[in-house]
């Protein structure tokens, strides 16, 4: 199958309201491999913080999956899937979908995952499938087993919710290329569109580009994504990172699936009026403060390994340390927003208000 015409993702976007919403990762998860596990698979949390985004009159969720929650609990992943799907959909969202990543930790593993760093963006965020299989796909030495196995992770996941109006569209590998693999990761994103393809949900597949690294990751995304994707963390250059992105898109639209960082200038206050202007989709990073510790930056990550041979963990019942300026997130744990103002705008902006 091919990919969408431009006249078939305009009609598609066109019904579309002004999709507005978060990367979605509940508070007492550290990774997507906790979200989903059924051992700490918090359905209450999870019910409690996506109603905090739907009273911010969001109505898209973004939210990662992760291939060895389907090789380890197939059903059990999928129902819990639709868990997620079914609450969303009471709050009035749509959900998009991500396959794999190559961003953070490149050890994954099944099981109790790891407790927060503290003071550390991301912690214990796990690529999927992890630093491994990405370079043993571009050395052409993967085996064939574990290629197998990926294939049907994308194809059945696919096929299970193709049509399945709760989901807005599929994003097939966020940042492909990160983590230093630039092009090494061509091997897989190039495998994932095979897959994907094949299978051609009704709703639309997409890879970003800006948030890419690698020319050829960047190029391939372009010229086979449905609906454009981009990321945009840097708040003075968006106008222009937009201006850039349609020149690109070349007709069809345009959605920034993560940008929100209020040390870049990145702030609310200063994107959503551009995005609506220009009626761009845009889903922040992150809602509640929690295990990730997205509050605290990127440049936090340099101090991971030292913190974490000393020991110093943000252990169950402790309370995740503050900062004074967050970087992401807009709650704490117990609902209370980071700035009310900021709330208040959010809101303002959605028409909740």
């Amino acid at each position: 199958m091919t990919r969408w015409t431009i006249e078939q993702a305009r009609a598609w976007y066109a019904a579309q309201p002004w999709l507005v919403g978060c990367n979605f990762l509940p508070s007492t998860a550290i990774n997507q491999l906790e979200m989903f596990q059924a051992e700490t698979f918090d359905r209450a949390t999870i019910v409690r913080e996506v109603g905090l985004a739907g009273s911010l009159g969001f109505n898209t969720l973004r939210i990662y999956l992760h291939d060895l929650l389907w090789h380890h609990d197939w059903a059990g992943f999928i129902r819990r899937i639709n868990d997620v799907l079914a609450i969303a959909d009471q709050y009035g969202m749509k959900v998009v979908l991500t396959l794999f990543d190559d961003c953070h930790r490149p050890d994954p593993a099944i099981g109790v995952q790891p407790l927060p760093v503290w003071g550390v963006h991301n912690s214990g965020w796990k690529q999927s499938p992890g630093k491994l299989l990405v370079e043993q796909l571009a050395a052409g030495t993967a085996p064939a087993a574990e290629l197998a196995r990926l294939q049907r992770y994308v194809r059945e996941v696919l096929t299970t919710f193709s049509g399945d109006p709760r989901v807005l569209m599929w994003d097939l590998y966020n940042e492909p290329g990160q983590s230093g693999y630039g092009d090494a990761s061509l091997a897989l994103l190039k495998l994932t569109w095979e897959w994907a393809r094949a299978v051609r949900p009704s709703q639309p597949l997409t890879s970003c580009l800006d948030g890419a690294m690698g020319e050829q990751n960047i190029a391939l995304n372009a010229a086979l994504s449905d609906i454009i994707t981009f990321h945009c963390y840097d708040g003075p250059s968006l106008a222009k990172v937009i201006q850039r992105v349609r020149d690109v898109a070349a007709g069809r639209p345009i959605l920034c699936t993560e940008y929100m960082a209020r040390e870049q200038g990145s702030t609310f206050e200063h994107c959503l009026p551009i995005f609506k202007e220009y009626r761009i989709g845009c889903i922040n990073w992150g809602l509640v403060q929690g295990k990730s510790q997205t509050h605290f930056n990127w440049q936090t990550a340099k101090y991971l390994d030292e913190r974490r041979a000393a020991g110093r963990f943000v252990r169950p019942g402790e309370t995740y340390p503050e900062r004074e300026q967050w970087f992401h997130e807009i709650f704490r744990p117990d609902g209370t927003p980071y700035r009310a103002e900021e709330v208040t705008f959010i809101r303002q902006m959605t028409g909740r208000i």
